[in-house]
């Protein structure tokens, strides 16, 4: 799959209603220097092409704000007890707002309905709750 572009997964960021929140979350709760490892249900069929250059984007409150970079996926786990994980990288880079409908589990994204990373978008410091207003505007 090299040369493609890469697949992505999506999943919604449950407990937090910012990626501050998430943030501020894992640093109470994981150890310093401890990898970020999404765990979920269902491991992706289509794993080797997350791999290749995939992110896991988040949702909060019913707008995608951020992705982290996939390193792995694995399987943990046998039978009924199995489960995915998901390494991530510790960067987690904010995304356009962009408006997503609420969903169970996670889903695969692809890469042209993926929003743009924020410093890529040259839209200077716009506060998350007026770039929310915005899109739901349909003004950005």
């Amino acid at each position: 799959m090299a040369g493609a572009m890469p697949l992505h997964m999506i999943k919604l960021a449950v407990g937090a209603a910012t990626v501050e929140d998430m943030l501020a979350w894992r640093a109470t709760r994981v150890a310093p220097g401890a990898p970020w490892v999404m765990t979920t249900r269902m491991t992706p069929k289509r794993a080797d092409e997350l791999l290749d250059g995939g992110s896991l984007y988040r949702v909060f409150k019913g707008v995608i704000l951020s992705r982290q970079k996939i390193l792995a996926i694995a399987t943990v786990g046998e039978g009924r007890e199995a489960r995915c994980a998901v390494t991530l990288d510790e960067t987690c880079v904010r995304v356009v707002p962009t408006p997503r409908r609420a969903f169970q589990g996670w889903r695969y994204l692809e890469t042209k309905d993926a929003p743009a990373d924020l410093e890529d978008a040259a839209l200077g410091d716009v506060p998350e709750d007026l770039a929310r207003a915005l899109r739901e505007a349909g003004a950005w």
